[in-house]
């Protein structure tokens, strides 16, 4: 898909556009009554991902995703590229799947303050 750059606009940046995701979903969890959210993301290939953490490294157009294991074990870590991502949907996590929730940053960028927010 080519990109479309709009002149006068600042080049896309992947910090920027994950910090900027970070805020939607502190904004989210504290709008609702969970104190979690569950973040799923979909990607190109119609794959589905139950994401703990996203991160912009290791840049030059990917990002790095801690994703849930279906088999309950600690998160993995996926790499993909930006524009692999076709959709984020959010949700409160629900208390028996708690264990699905997304942990934002602690760097008092969240709603919440230095509380964790997802």
């Amino acid at each position: 898909m080519p990109e479309l750059w709009i002149p006068g606009a600042a080049e896309p940046s992947l910090d920027d556009f994950v910090t900027r995701v970070h805020k939607q979903i502190g904004q989210y969890t504290a709008s609702h009554a969970a104190e979690q959210s569950e973040v799923q993301i979909e990607l190109a290939d119609g794959g589905r991902l139950s994401v703990q953490a996203l991160s912009a490294e290791p840049g030059y157009g990917f990002v790095t995703l801690a994703v849930h294991r279906n088999d309950g074990g600690g998160p993995e870590q996926v790499i993909v590229p930006v524009n692999a991502i076709r959709r984020i949907d959010l949700g409160p996590a629900e208390a028996d799947r708690a264990r699905f929730g997304f942990a934002l940053p602690d760097d008092g960028t969240n709603e919440r303050g230095a509380e964790p927010a997802a």
